[in-house]
């Protein structure tokens, strides 16, 4: 009777409220409600800017057709393009060299691709935010063109980042492609807060960790994005002045991540092996876990702090049932763990 009256108690005790909202969930939108029809699309109304109709065939390329897409109703050329004046954005993630070979070999097998790259014209050259392993595969054949689905608006080389699932973006990729993005529009002086461009770099702690792993390549961020991503939000600063407090944040994480490193070594001379290491000394110096209240700590005082407890870490009072039950997810991608 105890027990039973134990687990009723239990039962109408209520949740912990978690410390990060929930997203509310998108409601599924009414069938064949939004966007055009195929007349729409194929209509020849659209009208395109003639200049760069007139660029593309003065480049040595040639326009195919032009199409609103179905979407938003936004005008596309579909051009072929002389492939050497095609190249990646300059913010884009590192080129996969396997995945260019495999996916080479596909098309030599099928002599054939279908799939156009997206681009943007720029000063007589095409940047294309979609497309990188598609074109360098081209190129790895010997190809003398390539179909591209060309777009007016430059900025849209920037968000159509988002829309790149040719191959899945880890941590790292992600983080770099980001502030590669802001470093450009830094170049480019584009005016504005950081805040009036979350929509291209979705993430704030993404800007941190991309600085962090350009100082660092082989910096372990899985360990500390999950809380980087609580204490991080977009800077009400514009890009320039924003640039230097990230880089300065970046700078300190790896000063922690230095100090867990010390850590993770004691632990390995101990004779405790475990690829999650980091994960578990990251995770006990992480007092964010327990924190009630939903406001935003500050950046500096939860690194110091965390700083801190790493600095009087006991390794010795560390068990290997303790790593055991810590567990871990899947390492994340090209991520290094110590």
């Amino acid at each position: 009777m105890a027990a039973k009256s134990a687990r009723k108690t239990a039962a109408k005790k209520p949740r912990a409220k978690s410390a990060t909202p929930r997203k509310p969930r998108r409601k599924k939108a009414e069938p064949k409600s939004r966007g055009l029809t195929p007349a729409d699309v194929a209509s020849d109304s659209v009208e395109y800017p003639t200049d760069i109709l007139e660029g593309i065939r003065g480049d040595g390329g040639e326009v195919l057709g032009v199409y609103r897409e179905p979407l938003g109703g936004h005008p596309v050329v579909l051009a072929v393009l002389p492939i050497d004046k095609v190249e990646p954005t300059p913010y884009q993630r590192d080129l996969s060299e396997p995945h260019v070979k495999r996916l080479a070999s596909a098309m030599e097998r099928l002599d054939r691709f279908l799939d156009p790259v997206i681009a943007v014209r720029k000063e007589g050259r095409y940047w294309t935010p979609n497309g990188n392993h598609r074109l360098h595969a081209s190129k790895l054949l010997g190809a003398k063109s390539i179909v591209a689905l060309l777009l007016p608006d430059e900025d849209v080389a920037y968000q159509i980042l988002a829309l790149n699932t040719e191959k899945a973006h880890n941590l790292k990729e992600r983080s770099l492609e980001v502030v590669r993005m802001y470093r450009d529009l830094v170049g480019a002086r584009r005016e504005g807060a950081e805040t009036g461009f979350a929509h291209l770099f979705e993430e704030p702690a993404f800007i941190t960790l991309g600085a962090a792993y350009e100082k660092r390549p082989r910096f372990s961020a899985g360990a500390y994005h999950p809380f980087v991503k609580v204490v991080e939000g977009f800077l009400d600063l514009p890009l320039a002045q924003a640039l230097p407090l990230r880089e300065a944040r970046a700078d300190k994480l790896l000063e922690l991540d230095d100090a867990v490193v010390s850590v993770v070594d004691a632990l390995k001379a101990r004779g405790l092996q475990s690829p999650y290491l980091k994960n578990f000394v990251v995770a006990r110096v992480n007092f964010l876990r327990f924190r009630k209240d939903g406001g935003k700590p500050d950046f500096d005082a939860t690194v110091e702090r965390m700083l801190a407890s790493v600095h009087t870490f006991n390794v010795d009072a560390v068990k290997r049932e303790d790593i055991g039950r810590m567990g871990g997810g899947p390492a994340d991608g090209d991520e290094e763990h110590a």
